[in-house]
């Protein structure tokens, strides 16, 4: 099946200092996390958790491809997306 985003949600990871996400692959979740570098220049050390929200919305159907793409390449159920998986 392919990986599908209908859920719009998206959280803060204060620990991990990025953003998780998730995706379905028909009835089975799939959770993302986008690193802080991946997020763009706009995100700083000192970033707000409201910021980095801002950033992942700006940039949602850039991250959702990479997601997709990692996925395809490695089928799992938990993923970190780095500023590599962009380029």
């Amino acid at each position: 099946m392919t990986l599908i985003f209908p859920n719009r949600s998206r959280s803060f990871d204060e620990a991990r200092k990025g953003v998780r996400f998730t995706g379905y692959d028909g009835m089975f979740e799939v959770r993302f996390l986008v690193e802080e570098a991946a997020l763009g220049s706009a995100i700083t050390q000192n970033s707000s958790e409201t910021a980095y929200l801002n950033a992942f919305d700006a940039a949602r159907s850039s991250i959702q491809e990479a997601a997709s793409r990692a996925y395809q390449h490695r089928r799992g159920n938990n993923f970190t997306l780095t500023a590599a998986d962009f380029r």
